[in-house]
């Protein structure tokens, strides 16, 4: 005779429709409108304010529409879930160790050492609500009971407002269970066992088995020739004899390091080198998790309160030196742009985004082209500064000048104009190789040495035949143009109205040249 399993009083706390809470603390604004979040057309989470019109959770997108038509519908995000959820898994960690992330919204802990220490478990669930509360999360529900399993579903369907914890007596979860739905074996917590959401509740609805009492009565042998392993598992969560233990989370190492100077520093040499053993620490801190840190967020404190955040990517993956080139650099823009007036008190330096240390080994036969001329390039800029060593990127508009984005070594591109737009009159592929800064002046006349000119219909005075550009007089040996260029014509004083043309001298030399108000510049040269 096997012997029975042993049950660990477990302690579940559940936010119910978490995915619109952690969407109103994201938003940093209650959500008192109607509003479903949905995955693949259903949805998983509702507001009061939709439950009130009848949308719930399991619905249908378009039925839930049908019942609210003021229904805002929100996309899952799993990521952002799972974020804010860190919060308050970290509050309840503070007054109870070993907290198991079942999924966003719902954790667990062991009963025992919480109940000890606050002197019962109802009195450690309070505490624990309490905890979260104070985060501002309203709704917050627990269950006690023998396993992860009951104690779930006491949270759940135990719970209601007002009477918000439920504790299952020991030896009582199967009593408990005994009159729910086969429905609530479709949760995902239960299906990670390996069965499809619905797959055996669905069919034991279909055999007239409704509640988890009626599972539990059926043989598990016949259980198992119908259903497989995965069958007599539910069976078991049916009948009150969820072995499973809490499994609780190891919580991420502190990676961040923080700096303090008393009295507080304005030279940034001097704050530089303060840093020189935190920055020693902190990437220490990451390799004994063998990891690297990829960017890097550093936060300065003025004396007054002054404050200053940056994120820093590198190339490859930042060492000593180069984090504390970037707290230079940035004490040093700061304190030009005026941000920081006083002393530096507080340097925190922690990281963005890592990756794994194995991704950044050193090659078998010695580094590469590429990692020479990354190392050769972080050189020259730890010499000259953040902005001495710059890449070119390409943005958007309809002038090259405007699209051509001059970024520091290792920093990502931010463009002023969103080169995936539409940009009517911009130039297509292929551009040209070479962009003037300050279009130079040229003259374009015609065979018999009249100045070239576009009316406002866009037809040109005499087909262009010879053009001057720096005192050099160039035959024209073929044309394309004009194309328009009209920006602002709703503004008369920024409005701007020009003609592109490309030109082929009879040197072979291809430009791009535009022409506005019967002037003409060379905007670029096809090298």
């Amino acid at each position: 005779m096997s012997e029975a399993p042993v049950q660990t009083r477990s302690l579940v706390l559940w936010v119910p429709d978490w995915p619109v809470v952690a969407l109103s603390r994201e938003r940093a604004a209650p959500v008192e409108h109607p509003l479903a979040v949905v995955d693949n057309n259903m949805v998983i989470a509702c507001s009061a304010a939709a439950r009130v019109e009848r949308v719930r959770r399991g619905q249908r997108r378009r039925d839930a529409q049908a019942r609210c038509p003021d229904l805002e519908i929100v996309a899952a995000d799993p990521a952002r879930d799972h974020r804010v959820f860190a919060s308050v898994v970290s509050a309840v960690e503070e007054r109870a160790p070993g907290v198991q992330i079942m999924r966003p919204g719902l954790c667990a802990l062991r009963a025992r050492g919480p109940a000890r220490y606050y002197g019962g478990e109802r009195d450690a669930a309070e505490v624990l609500r309490e905890a979260v509360r104070a985060l501002g999360v309203a709704d917050v529900r627990a269950g006690i009971a023998d396993g992860p399993f009951t104690a779930e579903q006491a949270a759940r369907a135990g719970t209601t407002p007002r009477e918000t914890v439920r504790v299952v007596v020991d030896g009582g979860a199967g009593a408990y269970l005994s009159g729910l739905s086969v429905a609530v074996l479709d949760d995902a917590f239960v299906t990670g066992v390996g069965a499809a959401p619905g797959e055996i509740a669905g069919l034991l609805a279909r055999l007239g088995v409704h509640t988890l009492g009626q599972f539990a009565a059926m043989e598990v042998d016949r259980v198992r020739e119908r259903f497989g392993e995965r069958g007599v598992r539910l069976h078991s969560l049916a009948a009150g004899e969820d072995s499973r233990g809490v499994e609780p989370r190891v919580p991420p190492p502190e990676l961040h390091r923080e700096v303090a100077f008393e009295p507080p520093l304005e030279i940034a040499d001097q704050v530089a080198f303060g840093m020189r053993v935190a920055a020693e620490d902190f990437l220490a801190g990451l390799g004994a998790v063998d990891l690297v840190c990829t960017e890097l967020r550093v936060e300065l404190t003025g004396d007054r309160g002054e404050r200053s955040e940056r994120v820093w990517l590198h190339p490859g993956s930042f060492d000593a030196a180069s984090v504390v080139d970037r707290v230079r650099w940035q004490l040093s823009e700061d304190t030009a742009e005026g941000m920081l007036a006083s002393g530096v008190s507080v340097v925190r330096i922690s990281p963005e985004a890592v990756d794994a240390a194995a991704h950044h080994a050193p090659t078998v036969f010695g580094s590469g082209a590429e990692e020479r001329v990354h190392h050769a390039l972080s050189r020259v800029q730890a010499m000259l500064g953040h902005r001495g060593v710059v890449t070119p990127a390409v943005g958007g508009g309809r002038w090259l000048s405007e699209r051509q984005v001059m970024v520091p070594w290792g920093d990502r591109a931010v463009l002023e104009h969103d080169r995936g737009q539409p940009w009517p009159g911009s130039l297509p592929d292929p551009l040209p190789g070479t962009v003037f800064a300050e279009p130079p002046a040229v003259s374009v006349v015609s065979p018999c040495g009249e100045s070239v000119s576009v009316d406002d219909r866009g037809r040109l005075s005499d087909p262009p035949a010879e053009m001057t550009e720096g005192g050099s007089r160039r035959g024209v040996r073929s044309w394309a143009g004009p194309w328009p260029v009209f920006e602002r014509t709703w503004d008369a004083a920024r409005a701007r109205r020009a003609h592109r043309f490309q030109m082929i001298d009879t040197a072979g030399v291809a430009w791009l040249l535009v022409c506005q108000s019967g002037e003409w510049r060379a905007e670029a040269r096809y090298d």
